[in-house]
């Protein structure tokens, strides 16, 4: 069956669902309706916004369905009624059987590794913190295990040194959107073999659970790569953390953002900091130093180091913990 003739039903939230959203429409891919979540309150006054996806789609002219619960027996009958060939999910929740077993020739997601490796909520941050130089997308069909569907297509995506969790999310959706694409085809061709996730399961499996405050936590009796991966694989969102210390004063919160590891024998003690008070902010670990390059005190603004030092008198007074 020609690709674009395919009747095709897409689910997603975020910014990274767009992307493929938008390359489907803008190439004549029949779209017949558009699954997001609720619009739910943000921002100071609580306005009722809307998923990045359905902001799309409505400029798109797409149909969106809103369900509050999947297994609702009205939406469930709606979306039987859109009599999809193909479903798509890319970061949305997760689907129960009835709704990912309707379309006709079954529903399929887009994930941002290269599976079975990192399955999981967070396999962008998770790659970087680990030290991963490689990663990729994949999409697989879905089934009843999360993330154990079998696989379609894949492609790698290098992890440069000086990505963050930000720009490598960018890279893997450029890549993952031009996979998206490449599966529809593949799919409407019948030119496709499923690979069973359990034939090609390799001897250290990597998992990517969900990301929590305290995995966001600098460690600093831990090694300098250490410390700057997990720094880069929690940037910019949620962001790695830490606190300011002082005898008599209350703990003081800070974001850091980017860092740089200085690899030689340390003369301080873990956590001490090393400041010229003009541009060099850096701190003890276990192997040398972490420069902070840019980084947030709470009440503040994110900023460079020379900023921050230039507001921030005494720096060295205090300790990280």
């Amino acid at each position: 069956m020609e690709a674009k003739k395919l009747r095709i039903v897409y689910m997603g939230t975020p910014d990274f669902a767009v992307a493929p959203l938008r390359r489907l429409v803008e190439e004549g891919y029949r779209i017949v309706a558009v699954v997001t979540t609720p619009d739910k309150p943000a921002g100071r006054g609580l306005r009722m916004q809307p998923s990045a996806v359905k902001q799309y789609a409505l400029q798109a002219g797409l149909p969106v369905l809103q369900p509050a619960k999947l297994k609702d027996p009205e939406f469930v009958e709606r979306f039987r009624a859109l009599k999809a060939d193909l479903g798509i999910v890319i970061a949305f929740r997760m689907l129960p059987e009835v709704i990912w077993s309707a379309p006709r020739l079954g529903t399929f997601n887009l994930h941002a590794s290269l599976l079975p490796q990192y399955r999981g909520a967070a396999p962008i941050n998770r790659a970087i913190i680990d030290g991963e130089t490689e990663t990729g997308v994949t999409t697989f069909l879905l089934d009843h295990e999360i993330d154990k569907g079998a696989i379609l297509c894949q492609s790698r995506v290098p992890i440069a040194p000086d990505d963050c969790a930000g720009s490598l999310h960018d890279k893997l959706m450029e890549r993952g959107t031009e996979l998206v694409v490449e599966t529809v085809e593949k799919i409407a061709a019948g030119d496709i073999r499923p690979i069973d996730q359990r034939t090609v399961e390799p001897e250290v499996l990597r998992e990517a659970p969900k990301i929590f405050k305290e995995t966001c936590r600098i460690d600093w009796t831990k090694n300098g790569k250490t410390i700057h991966d997990l720094v880069r694989g929690l940037s910019p969102y949620p962001a790695a953390w830490s606190e300011l210390h002082r005898d008599g004063e209350a703990p003081l919160g800070v974001k850091i953002y980017k860092t740089r590891p200085e690899n030689v024998r340390p003369d301080h003690t873990a956590g001490r900091i090393v400041s010229d008070g003009k541009t060099v902010i850096k701190v003890a670990c276990a192997d040398g130093y972490i420069h902070l390059e840019e980084l947030q005190i709470a009440g503040k603004k994110r900023m460079p180091a020379a900023d921050l030092l230039r507001g921030f008198k005494g720096l060295e007074t205090y300790r990280f913990e």
